[in-house]
């Protein structure tokens, strides 16, 4: 219903921003994350997700198109609501919840208020299987191994991939941006943090 808004920002609130859009306070519940690249007064634009349900009817605003998508992966999680997604989202960034779902890594999760062991072992296990269907089904290996298309990507260009899967690239986006780039130099989040400098340009 609502792609994003974009528009003066009214209100700053604990987990809450107000865009006004033509003299419309629109409310976005929203992470810490977004909360900081705000100021009051000056314009902005968040991309937004409805929810709406039997007596919920709420909209949440990201200051990014990827915090957005991470944002509808943590929803299809099972067990996973809105609440948590947030706080996950506002304890790390799309980069971070990446890299803790790549290599398995449960206290970057429960760090999130509300956020338990069992619910983080979810989380990473059930990203990873959609990680696994994603490569199954172009030929993309992102485990690490030679196969296929990638033959000559190392293990961390490998886990890179797969990170950038998570934050809703294609297995081409990705296999497009960590070419070139030097796997044995660079760590698996900065390899991960130029790749997502390639694509932004």
């Amino acid at each position: 219903m609502f792609y994003y808004l974009d528009g003066t920002v009214a209100e700053i609130l604990p987990g809450l921003a107000v865009i006004d859009c033509g003299g419309v306070g629109y409310a976005c519940l929203t992470t810490n994350h977004t909360l900081s690249q705000l100021r009051k007064g000056e314009r902005s634009k968040l991309y937004t997700y409805l929810n709406v349900g039997e007596s919920v009817f709420d909209l949440y605003g990201f200051a990014s198109s990827k915090e957005l998508e991470s944002f509808r992966m943590l929803l299809g999680v099972s067990g996973v609501g809105p609440k948590a997604a947030l706080a996950i989202l506002s304890a790390c960034t799309p980069e971070a919840l990446a890299l803790a779902v790549v290599s398995g890594d449960e206290k970057a999760l429960t760090a999130a208020p509300g956020v338990g062991k069992k619910i983080a072992q979810r989380i990473i296990l059930e990203l990873k299987d959609k990680l696994a269907r994603e490569s199954a089904a172009t030929g993309l290996d992102f485990s690490g191994g030679n196969a296929g298309k990638v033959s000559a990507f190392t293990s961390k260009a490998g886990e890179a991939a797969a990170a950038l899967a998570v934050l809703g690239y294609s297995s081409q986006e990705a296999a497009a941006a960590l070419k070139g780039l030097d796997t044995d130099a660079l760590s698996l989040e900065e390899l991960i943090r130029q790749a997502l400098k390639r694509m932004a340009r």
